[in-house]
């Protein structure tokens, strides 16, 4: 523990550090449950799509972000992200990040917008820290089965094709990581689901995860997992997904967050309007 004799006096008591030590655990655990909360909160639930989303923090807490914002003219807006670093400092990072992905959902047009907008809000800060986000952002209307995105830096999800047995990354968009260059415009892409595709958005803690053997899980074998398990619930492929990533590592330490994002499109008929939001459960 670092102290100076402006803090603390130099004839603490080793009772007194192991005072500070516990109410520094107890403010730890409490910074861990209100990003939990925070990650694990309301997703939303609406006609003809499935959606989830979790993540699991390499150390107590993690910079890893993934959320989900229902618009009224009933699309939903879902956002993934990675900061820069690990630990306490990223998790503050990521509070900041999901308070200007909130503010910016609410009042821009498209996910360009949106990253537009967090990259103003967030620059200045991010450069004062030395740091950066990484953020995929995607628009999926279940009225026409439109999914539009924008991407600022990061890994491209991947989309399963429920029909014919195949997965691929999403077309290419370009765009410079948030906190990276200022007044930035980010350019969008647009692809057509149909029923039975699956979009699989990730952090890239999943495909680095090392074995014993210092062999990382890599991209192949997750498009291995995820085409056996395609004809699975969004929650059952989440799940193999995380079991897969276990098998591989043996029981060795995660050194990167693994957060990922599911959303099928199932084989009902969404009839959505203005008027009829998706729900949040």
């Amino acid at each position: 523990m670092f102290k100076d004799s402006l803090s603390y006096s130099y004839t603490d008591t080793s009772e007194e550090h192991q005072k500070m030590d516990r109410a520094l655990q107890r403010e730890i655990n409490l910074a861990k449950n209100i990003q939990t909360s925070l990650l694990n909160g309301k997703t939303p639930s609406f006609e003809g799509c499935e959606v989830a989303g979790s993540s699991l923090p390499a150390r107590l807490i993690g910079g890893d972000y993934y959320d989900f914002y229902p618009l009224v003219n009933g699309k939903i807006r879902i956002v993934i992200g990675d900061v820069m670093g690990k630990g306490i400092p990223a998790a503050m990072l990521m509070i900041l990040t999901r308070g200007a992905f909130r503010s910016a959902a609410e009042s821009t047009q498209n996910p360009g917008e949106t990253l537009t907008s967090m990259n103003q809000a967030l620059y200045e800060d991010l450069r004062t820290l030395k740091s950066f986000v990484t953020l995929f952002c995607a628009d999926w209307d279940p009225k026409t089965g439109i999914l539009t995105y924008a991407n600022a830096g990061h890994n491209l999800p991947l989309i399963i094709k429920g029909k014919n047995n195949t997965v691929e990354e999403l077309p290419k968009v370009k765009g410079i990581m948030v906190g990276g260059l200022p007044n930035q415009v980010y350019k969008e892409g647009s692809v057509h689901l149909e029923e039975l595709d699956t979009i699989f958005f990730y952090t890239d803690g999943i495909v680095e995860a090392q074995n014993k053997k210092g062999e990382q899980y890599k991209l192949d074998r997750l498009i291995q997992t995820l085409l056996h398990n395609k004809d699975k619930g969004v929650g059952e492929i989440e799940q193999s997904v995380m079991d897969s990533v276990n098998q591989f590592t043996e029981g060795v330490p995660l050194k990167d967050d693994i957060t990922m994002v599911i959303l099928k499109v199932s084989k009902r008929k969404a009839d959505i309007t203005s008027l009829n939001s998706p729900v949040i459960r």
